[in-house]
């Protein structure tokens, strides 16, 4: 994966936790609707899975009009002054973090297609990541095809599509189909024309996609529930391992598989559970805080300590901590106050006052630490760099005994399935084996992860992509 780094961090959790690449969201409709308002509502509801950039395209009268920047999706909605421009049929937008082709803006997405005379006749979101983007792109371009964007595996798919269309009579179904025999990877995708909107999901189902209905006609594309939710409509399911949908203006919807049902297998993500979905969101039938919940539940199960008080790590520890609250009946607190306003783009010159940003960032409250036995939990351990410093903030406030939880289990590989991770020689687990070197790194009385058994065991199947944990993955990397 390309990745580059801003030249200073704010956020020391930002390098200490795995970030996801996007969310994507689509509504389409016979009839014209708010589109601006609800593609906006959208990805806000979506934010939390790329901080980036952000856009959409919009169907209006037959055209497709884009917009996008980089920014925070309430301050790039906030800054469009013709909003009435962008209320059409149809709409899908997309939140960015990126993985694959770096932080340009040529990499924004939605990316989109035109036709000899300049107008857009097509555009795409994408969350994942493809394998064999680049051997795609490379036969693509010896073909006389253009490319915007910087190694944009998004917009592979995009020109594979464009192709297989003007090769199929204009068939939106048949090109999908063609471009899926091509691609291998982690891929969710809504498609936009002018009179029609897809949605589609790679053979494995490793990124989530559900769909949901606003009213009788209009129809929800979402990466999560929440998304459906937070324009008022009502979830249906999750669009099934290889399945495509298509709605289009006479009111139809049609299902159908994109490959063989004997090919498909279902290896989801584990970590949308642990850390990337927002707690209020249904992946998979599958109810995510209460997941987290079951995490802190066993953690205690598996290794039971004796101790004051349990504190989450804010906020995606938190569920955890109190199911581990609720199975061992030591009291809950949420002793450690977050800055919910902090950014990750102060310029700050000197690495001293860098490492200092974890206590703005998170800031316990002393009276209830001094003299305490306490338990800290976290997601997850990455580094171990934020874990490492928070254990001081503790120490010196006074904490008699610190015992660290993580509700997952340890992290030895990276991920290239749309997923921003570390390579090997940067994650804790791989380095250090035998946890009482990582105890000892981390300053900690006690350090426990939670099992791969236990994981299986709350997720109900081994049906998950488990690849940063054990190594084994659902689609090898080329």
């Amino acid at each position: 994966m390309i990745y580059q780094l801003y030249p200073y961090i704010l956020n020391n959790n930002y390098f200490d936790k795995f970030h996801d690449e996007c969310g994507i969201f689509g509504i389409y409709s016979p009839y014209k609707v708010d589109t601006f308002s609800l593609i906006q509502l959208g990805l806000f509801a979506l934010q939390h899975r790329g901080q980036e950039a952000c856009g959409f395209s919009v169907l209006r009268d037959g055209f497709i009009i884009s917009h996008k920047s980089e920014g925070l999706v309430l301050d790039f909605f906030r800054k469009i002054s013709n909003s009435e421009c962008y209320h059409g049929n149809a709409v899908i937008g997309h939140t960015r973090y990126s993985t694959e082709g770096g932080q340009s803006k040529k990499n924004i997405q939605p990316f989109f297609g035109e036709d000899s005379y300049g107008k857009s006749i097509i555009s795409i979101v994408h969350n994942g990541n493809l394998v064999n983007a680049k051997n795609i792109r490379k036969k693509l371009e010896s073909k006389g095809i253009s490319f915007i964007s910087e190694y944009s595996d998004s917009e592979v798919i995009l020109r594979l599509i464009q192709k297989y269309l003007s090769e199929s009579d204009n068939s939106l179904e048949k090109a999908i189909q063609k471009t899926t025999i091509d691609i291998k990877g982690a891929y969710s995708v809504i498609v936009l024309m002018d009179n029609k909107m897809a949605a589609f999901r790679d053979p494995n189902g490793i990124r989530p996609l559900c769909y949901g209905m606003l009213n009788e006609y209009t129809y929800i594309f979402s990466s999560e529930t929440c998304g459906i939710d937070s324009v008022g409509g009502f979830y249906v399911r999750d669009l099934f391992p290889g399945e495509m949908i298509i709605v289009d203006q006479k009111k139809s919807i049609q299902f159908s598989l994109l490959t063989e049902k004997k090919n498909t297998k279902k290896r989801i993500c584990s970590f949308e559970y642990i850390y990337f979905s927002r707690p209020d969101s249904v992946i998979e039938n599958v109810n995510v805080y209460e997941i987290r919940e079951k995490s802190g539940e066993k953690l205690y199960e598996q290794h039971p300590v004796e101790a004051d008080v349990v504190i989450g790590v804010p906020d995606s520890g938190v569920p955890a901590s109190i199911g581990y609250s609720k199975a061992s009946g030591i009291p809950f607190k949420p002793i450690l106050v977050k800055n919910k306003y902090i950014g990750r783009s102060f310029i700050l010159p000197k690495q001293e006052m860098r490492e200092k940003m974890v206590n703005l960032k998170l800031n316990p409250i002393l009276d209830e630490i001094k003299g305490k036995r306490i338990v800290i939990i976290d997601d997850s351990i990455v580094r171990g760099t934020t874990s490492r410093r928070l254990v001081d903030i503790l120490r010196k406030a006074g904490a008699k005994e610190i015992h660290f939880r993580s509700a997952s289990p340890p992290i030895i590989g990276p991920c290239y399935l749309g997923v921003n991770t570390p390579s090997k020689k940067d994650l804790i687990s791989y380095n250090h084996i035998d946890k009482k070197n990582i105890e000892r790194i981390l300053n900690v009385d006690s350090l426990e992860f939670l099992s791969m058994n236990n994981l299986i065991d709350i997720l109900g199947s081994i049906h998950y992509c488990f690849g940063c944990f054990t190594g084994n993955y659902p689609v090898q990397k080329n």
